[in-house]
C-alpha cells in the first residue's frame, strides 16, 4: 500500500490588500499554515488552515510539524488516521489549535489519497464537479462603506454578498443591511455574519427585525459551539441560521 514518506509544515503572513473589519476585530493579514504531504509513489497533497491571528500561527505550525511526524511511514488511509489521530488526542481534547493542525493534516492527506488515484477529491468521494455560486465579502464597513463594496462586487458579476454585523445597536446592523439591499437590488442574494457576538435572546431580536430583508441566511449569531442557542434562534426566527 503507498506510505507517507515525508511532510512539509510552513508558516506564511500573507498581507491582504485591503484590510477586513469584522465583529472581533480587524484583520490585515491571512496567516496561513501550508502542509505538503509526500508520498511513497511520488503523489503529494496539500492542506492549508487559516489560524485567524499571527498569534496562533506558529503554535500551530509547531503542532502540525509534531503530529506529522508520527504519521511518518504510515499507510495513506485518511480515515484510517484521523480515528488514530483523534483518539491520541482525546485527553487533549481536539478543538482549538489541536483542532486547528490535525484539519490541515487532515486536509493534506485527502487530497494526496485522491491525486494517487488521478481523481479530484470530490470524485474520489463519490461526487460529481459542479458549479458553486460565489458571494463577495463585505467587512464591518458601516452604511455608505459596505453599500460600496457590495456595489463593486457587483460590477464584476458577483451576485450575493456576505456583511460583517453586529454593531453596538441593532438600528446599527438595521442601516448597514439596508443601505447593501438598496445596493444591490432585490435579485442579488443577501447574507449576514454576526461571528458569534450575540447571546440568543438578543440574536432573536435583532433577526426578527432584519426578517424583511430577504436575508439568505444570517451565520453565527451565537457562540459556535453553542448548539441549543443556535436551535432556539432558529425556531424563532424565520431566517435560515448558518453554523460554522
Amino acid at each position: 500500500m503507498e506510505s507517507i514518506t515525508a511532510i512539509q509544515v510552513r508558516a506564511l503572513r500573507l498581507p491582504m490588500a485591503n484590510s477586513h473589519c469584522t465583529a472581533s476585530g480587524i484583520i490585515t493579514e491571512s496567516p496561513l499554515v501550508l502542509i505538503d504531504v509526500e508520498t511513497s509513489s511520488g503523489h503529494r497533497g496539500y492542506g492549508l488552515v487559516f489560524t485567524y491571528t499571527v498569534a496562533a500561527l506558529i503554535p500551530v505550525k509547531q503542532l502540525a510539524e509534531n503530529i506529522a511526524a508520527s504519521l511518518l511511514d504510515k499507510p495513506l488511509a485518511p480515515s484510517d488516521l484521523h480515528l488514530a489521530l483523534h483518539k491520541q488526542f482525546r485527553l487533549l481534547g481536539t478543538q482549538g489549535l489541536v483542532g486547528m493542525a490535525l484539519a490541515g493534516l487532515d486536509m493534506a492527506l485527502w487530497d494526496a489519497k485522491a491525486r494517487s488515484g488521478g481523481q479530484s477529491l470530490v470524485e474520489y468521494l463519490g461526487g460529481s464537479p459542479k458549479p458553486i455560486p460565489v458571494y463577495g465579502g463585505i467587512g464591518y464597513d458601516g452604511p455608505e462603506g459596505s453599500a460600496h463594496v457590495a456595489s463593486e462586487w457587483l460590477e464584476q458579476g458577483v451576485r450575493a454578498v456576505k456583511a460583517k454585523i453586529g454593531y453596538p445597536s441593532l438600528e446599527e446592523d438595521i442601516a448597514v443591511v439596508s443601505a447593501i439591499r438598496r445596493a444591490i437590488g432585490s435579485d442579488a442574494d443577501l447574507m449576514v455574519d454576526y461571528n458569534q457576538s450575540l447571546a440568543p435572546q438578543e440574536a432573536i431580536a435583532r433577526i426578527r427585525a432584519l426578517d424583511t430583508y430577504q436575508l439568505t441566511w444570517v451565520e453565527e449569531p451565537t457562540l459556535a459551539h453553542d448548539y441549543q442557542g443556535h436551535r432556539c434562534i432558529a425556531d424563532a426566527v424565520k431566517t435560515p441560521i448558518q453554523c460554522g
